[in-house]
This record gives structure tokens, C-alpha cells and sequence, in this order.
């Protein structure tokens, strides 16, 4: 595929689409950037070992295509209160709000769901990570938890490989383009996952005036041609993708949760802390409801609300794959994109009406020749 737009970000990495997809599933990484886009993988809902299968996996089926990796790198220490008893108090209230759906959750809070992912937001289990993460070369590799500490950038252009950073804010950005990022990326609120709370259609210009010759890719609320034109003409170098893989095939996401977004509107999501225990886009659920009631306990530090909702959405979704009708329970983290995710289809094929759509969008604003 011959390059449908030059920018910055495409000569960075030698690209032929201003594109990143980030997914949690090797199978949509490898697609993308076997597209001619940046597939970038969620590493930490990975161990060390299971990260290296999948990198290795992602790395054969690129042939040689740039591909990177998306990490929680704390800027510090991590405190130690995943090691800390759950508050009785929390383990009632969700075993109660479990029970109300017909689940019986027996050791919840301890079944150790939750402790890949606490593990890998630790100071060890990031760098051990990390050791995984540049023995395979990647192309990029981004951080998405606060600034990107000065040692992850130092070790990443040690090793040739470029950093970047997603942020919500222009003070976000002043703070990474001072620690010497390469790539900024600008997530509008209307992001799935952790986001903030400003639009994307307002924070990327700003932060693109504000990064001077850094690239900036634009992220939240796009997933279609259209959209990836609406960037362009903010002055972004590209988009950076991640709802709209959760229509793909190729895509891990249980059928139980994607039939469920294949119904929603984009008015149905929330941005809360009540899964991760930080502002977090997905789709509303009875959980989230609950959260919010105000018989509902404080939400726990980040480490200790992982551990807490993962045993809880474990019980959910299994109880869904056994065809219980678990109500309005079923949530992923989701942009409000959802609502123009219809159906399912290959990643290639999302890729490809991605780019026919955004040359179809340029060439009407161009108007007649």
C-alpha cells in the first residue's frame, strides 16, 4: 500500500498510514501494522512470559512492519497497598450488588484475578516488562500512566526506540516534551480506558501548537475515515485508535461483552473510577450505578480497586458465558464511538474503509478539479 497521507508520524516510523491501533489482542496489532498503520499492544494485562509469546507472535506475522507497545509506567514508587486486606466493608457491598444478579461470588477479593495487573503496574513488574518489551525491538513504545518517567525515556533511546506519551492536557504535554518524548498523544475525553475530561476536537490543536516540531496523533472519538480527516485538519500527524478494534474479529473481548456494545448508543458510556479505581471511560453498567449511590463506599486506591472489581467482572463474565442472564452487569472499556460499532468485521477491513473514507473526506473538501 503506497502512503495515502505524508506527515510526521508516517516518516518517523516509515508507515504508509497515519494510524496506531492499540489493542489488548496480538491478532488486531499485527493487523494493523501489517495494514501499513502502528499496532500497538496493552502489555499489562500481560506477564513477562506471556508478553513474550505474544511479541514474538506479533513480531512473525508483521514480516518486518514497525509494531509498538503500550505500558502503565508509573512516574514513581507504587504504594504497597495492594498487599493490604480489601476493606470488609467493599467485599459486602460488591458481593451484595453480585447477589442482586443471581451471582454468588465465595472468596471475592482474593481470588487473584487482579494480580497480573497489580503486579504489572509495580515498580518490578514494569520493569520486568520492560526487559521483555526491548528484547523484541519494537518501533515505539508509550506510556500511558502520568508523565513517562526520565529513566523509561533515557532506556528507550539507549535503545533506539521512540517514546511516546498520552496526555489530556496541555500541562500533561509541557510536562512530557521536557522529559524529551517523541510522540504526543492528544486523548480527548471522549476516549475508552483512563482519559480526562477535555473534547478531542478542543485539545488537539492546543497541544499540537504547543508540541512544535513533536509529533501529535489525535485519539478519542475516532473510528471512521471521516474522523481520521477531522485530525488531519487539526494539524495531528495521525490517529490513534482503540474502541473500534473491539468490533473486530480479531479481537479477544468475549461475544457476551460484544454483543452488548454492538447495542449501545454513544450516549452510554461513563467516565469512572469505580473499575480501576481512576477516571476510566466504559460502557455503564449496574456497577457503575451502584458506585454511585450514596450508600456506595469510597473507591479504593487503584492497585486495591483492581483487585477488588477484577474478581467481580471474572465472576460476571463467566456466569455470561454459561448463559445466565446477568442483567446490565456487562461493561468494557469503551470511547463513545460504540454507538457507530454496528458489527463486526476483520481489522483488515476496518483499516481499509478507515483509509477509503478519510481520502473520500479529503477529496470533498478539495471539491472539483
Amino acid at each position: 500500500m503506497s502512503v495515502i497521507v505524508d506527515t510526521r508520524f508516517t516518516r518517523m516510523l516509515g508507515l504508509d498510514l497515519p494510524l496506531a491501533g492499540f489493542s489488548r489482542s496480538p491478532g488486531v496489532v499485527a493487523e494493523v501494522s501489517s495494514a501499513g498503520g502502528l499496532g500497538v499492544l496493552a502489555a499489562t494485562p500481560y506477564g513477562p512470559d506471556e508478553l513474550d509469546r505474544h511479541l514474538t507472535w506479533i513480531a512473525e506475522r508483521c514480516g518486518g512492519a514497525p509494531f509498538g507497545v503500550d505500558l502503565l509506567v508509573p512516574p514513581g514508587p507504587m504504594t504497597e497497598s495492594a498487599r493490604s486486606p480489601l476493606p470488609s466493608s467493599h467485599i459486602e457491598f460488591v458481593r451484595d450488588l453480585l447477589a442482586e444478579h443471581g451471582i454468588e461470588a465465595p472468596g471475592l477479593g482474593a481470588l487473584g484475578h487482579g494480580s497480573t495487573t497489580t503486579t504489572s503496574i509495580s515498580s518490578a513488574g514494569v520493569e520486568a516488562l520492560l526487559d521483555v518489551t526491548f528484547a523484541h525491538r519494537p518501533a515505539l513504545v508509550a506510556n500511558a500512566l502520568g508523565p513517562a518517567p526520565a529513566r523509561l525515556v533515557e532506556r528507550a533511546h539507549a535503545e533506539d526506540v521512540l517514546v511516546a506519551a498520552l496526555i489530556g492536557s496541555s500541562a500533561h504535554a509541557r510536562r512530557q516534551l521536557d522529559l524529551g518524548v517523541d510522540l504526543l498523544v492528544a486523548q480527548g475525553t471522549e476516549a475508552g480506558g483512563h482519559t480526562g475530561s477535555i473534547a478531542t476536537m478542543v485539545l488537539t490543536p492546543e497541544i499540537v501548537d504547543l508540541a512544535g516540531d513533536v509529533p501529535v496523533l489525535a485519539a478519542g472519538g475516532i473510528a471512521d475515515g471521516r474522523q481520521l480527516a477531522a485530525s488531519l485538519a487539526l494539524g495531528a500527524a495521525g490517529a490513534w485508535c482503540g474502541s473500534v478494534w473491539l468490533a473486530s474479529e480479531e479481537d479477544v473481548t468475549p461475544m457476551t461483552v460484544k454483543r452488548r456494545l454492538l447495542r449501545a448508543g454513544s450516549g452510554d458510556t461513563v467516565r469512572s473510577a469505580a473499575r480501576t479505581g481512576k477516571p476510566a471511560r466504559q460502557l455503564r453498567s449496574a456497577w457503575h450505578d451502584a458506585w454511585e449511590r450514596s450508600d456506595a463506599p469510597e473507591i479504593l486506591p487503584m492497585d486495591q480497586q483492581l483487585l477488588l472489581s477484577k474478581d467481580a467482572w471474572a465472576l460476571i463474565e463467566a456466569a455470561a458465558e454459561e448463559g445466565r442472564d446477568v442483567g446490565d452487569l456487562t461493561s468494557f472499556f469503551v470511547g463513545q464511538v460504540v454507538g457507530r460499532m454496528t458489527e463486526l468485521r476483520p481489522t483488515r477491513q476496518i483499516v481499509d474503509d478507515m483509509v477509503a473514507g478519510c481520502l473520500a473526506a479529503i477529496g470533498e473538501l478539495r471539491g472539483p478539479h
